[in-house]
């Protein structure tokens, strides 16, 4: 009986132990002190968080890691749950804790030939370092395309031998993160744009740099040995599990460093303002907005339309801001406007398409701007939203051609604006066709949406139009000549000329709204060919700033049903509709006009 009070109180000691430990493992890593670690990659200064995120979606193409086993099978923790590691845990387990994780499948690889060839499982898309590493058909890959590029054949690379390189990127960026050498954390004292250091590196670097008298202290070495210390020692808390300790000391390890060069390193509200926006994700908000927004757009439209108007341009209004916020912060922490990578003009196409939609509807005051804008506005954003390895999101510093923001606001945001407004129009067109399926049923809202695609579309030409123009002016002073036929100069003008035939055509009398609604849909193809085709498909021409790889498969998808949906509307309607009745089918110009007015 006298034990009893005894073991009563050593068992809840215990258990108190026990509750401790366990919300000792389960503290998270503080992203937030992580964030205000700047490290240097590609040329720029960011948060460490954005670092690891930008560099998992490169190495395997997602933005968490689950952990796999050599055959594919899950790795389960102490509950059974499958193990998901965040890209903060991916990058810092690589960098402290690298062993094993060349048996982990870790490396993207999706294509299909390349899988082929090494005669690897063809439903996995992840594969260890090993694996790959060991495959004596890419060191061939990769020895003719490097043959290639010396002997200045690189039009002469087949897609084998490129993806052969996109994947020994990935396995170079998996060693330079294996070895510290990616980690590029200790700042450059003596120039703001130097060259960063990885920690490793910081004793002999500082020895090397000139001394000055502001920053004698420095080259003295005790700065730099402070740093390596505080280094180590986080580095052993993080080895030993010990996360409360981690996240202690990244903050002492962020002010060592930024003592290194204080008037060259981020400040920390710069840093944590990039991570907010990482972490915010304010284009995937406004999809989710939108689609709300025709939901209850849809949803009002027999019953209650007054409120759900009101509901639907509350939820459009909602769904720009977080777009025009989303914009902003790309401007605030690039210095250049949005639109220089294929992934920065999807989203301006959403945000401008949305724009014109609202400004329409204001005017018109019908519904149908806000039927066919939201749509392709949530369709956009999504793509932009799930496509990080076709789509990169990172933000990076210009290529030399692109460092004049005058004519880069100028060129670029208007050429790709009128892509906003003929993504609208083919929106507009795809519902006027539809209602053209039910022939007289629908006859007078189909005449409204026709002559709405006609002010969409002259708003679109417009703006190509004028974009082509000032792209030759930026031409003749960036390259020194006008125009030269390049295939991005060339596509711009086969769009131009597509959408001014269609204009024309219509005021000629030649067709009615119903072939302006046709030809709103076809030269939309012509757009994705010029916005996509020439960097992604043809990869040539003095416009290589914009050239990515991936999504191939999807645009053909898209353009096989646009193609098949026009040829049955044709069909349908020759049978059915308007086709029957050429009297319907050419109006007079004059006619049109009237009735436009």
């Amino acid at each position: 009986m006298r034990l009893i009070p005894s073991i009563l109180i050593l068992s809840a000691a215990w258990l108190v132990a026990q509750s401790s430990l366990v919300r000792a493992e389960a503290v998270p890593l503080d992203t937030n002190a992580l964030a205000t670690l700047a490290v240097q990659d590609h040329g720029r200064k960011k948060p460490f968080t954005t670092f690891a995120r930008e560099i998992l979606l490169t190495m395997s193409g997602t933005s968490s890691l689950p952990l796999e086993n050599a055959d594919g099978t899950p790795v389960l923790d102490d509950d059974k749950n499958p193990i998901k590691l965040t890209p903060e845990q991916v990058m810092l387990d690589l960098w402290f804790k690298p062993e094993g994780w060349d048996e982990k499948p870790a490396i993207m690889l999706n294509f299909l030939a390349l899988k082929k060839q090494f005669g690897l499982p063809e439903d996995r898309k992840l594969f260890t370092y090993k694996e790959l590493v060991s495959q004596p058909a890419l060191m061939d890959l990769l020895d003719q395309a490097q043959k290639l590029r010396q002997a200045d054949k690189v039009d002469s690379l087949t897609s084998i031998q490129k993806e052969a390189e996109h994947l020994g990127e990935r396995l170079r960026l998996f060693q330079d993160c294996v070895n510290g050498q990616k980690q590029m954390i200790v700042p450059n004292p003596t120039t703001e744009g130097g060259r960063w250091s990885a920690i490793q590196d910081v004793s002999a670097n500082f020895k090397m740099w000139p001394a000055t008298k502001e920053d004698a202290r420095l080259n003295n070495g005790p700065v730099a040995d402070d740093a390596v210390q505080k280094f180590t020692a986080w580095e052993g808390a993080y080895r030993a599990d010990n996360v409360a300790q981690f996240n202690t000391m990244t903050p002492q390890v962020v002010e060592t460093l930024r003592l290194l060069a204080p008037q060259f390193y981020p400040a920390t509200t710069t840093l944590q303002f990039e991570h907010h926006y990482m972490t915010l994700h304010p284009f995937r908000w406004a999809w989710i907005v939108y689609l709300f927004a025709i939901l209850a757009l849809l949803l009002t439209a027999i019953w209650a339309r007054k409120i759900g108007y009101r509901l639907t341009w509350t939820l459009v209004l909602v769904g720009l801001g977080f777009e025009v916020y989303g914009l902003a912060c790309r401007v605030i922490i690039s210095g250049r406007p949005p639109v220089t990578n294929m992934y920065e003009t999807v989203i301006w196409v959403s945000f401008v398409g949305m724009v014109f939609a609202s400004i329409l509807e204001a005017v018109y005051r019908k519904r149908y701007f806000f039927y066919a804008g939201i749509p392709a506005s949530v369709l956009t954003l999504i793509i932009a939203d799930s496509q990080p390895t076709i789509l990169d999101a990172s933000i990076n510093p210009l290529t030399a051609v692109l460092r004049n923001n005058m004519w880069l606001t100028i060129h670029v945001l208007t050429i790709v604006s009128s892509y906003a407004a003929f993504v609208l129009t083919a929106a507009l067109g795809h519902i006027a066709l539809t209602m053209s399926l039910w022939g007289k049923r629908y006859a007078k809202p189909m005449a409204e949406v026709q002559f709405f695609i006609y002010r969409a579309m002259q708003i679109g030409v417009l703006l190509l139009a004028a974009g082509t123009i000032l792209g030759g002016v930026w031409a003749n002073y960036s390259w020194g000549r006008f125009w030269g036929w390049d295939p991005k100069e060339t596509w711009a003008l086969v769009t131009l000329l597509c959408y001014l035939a269609v204009l024309h055509g219509r005021l000629a009398g030649w067709w009615g709204g119903f072939g302006l609604a046709i030809g709103a849909v076809a030269c939309l193809l012509s757009v994705v060919m010029s916005w996509y085709g020439v960097n992604f498909v043809l990869g040539k021409g003095l416009h290589s700033y914009g050239f990515g790889t991936g999504g191939f498969s999807y645009v053909a998808v898209f353009a096989g049903f646009e193609v098949a949906f026009v040829a049955f509307v044709l069909a349908w309607n020759r049978k059915y509709g308007v086709l029957r009745k050429p009297s319907a089918a050419r109006p007079s110009g004059k006619a049109l006009a009237s009735t436009s007015a």
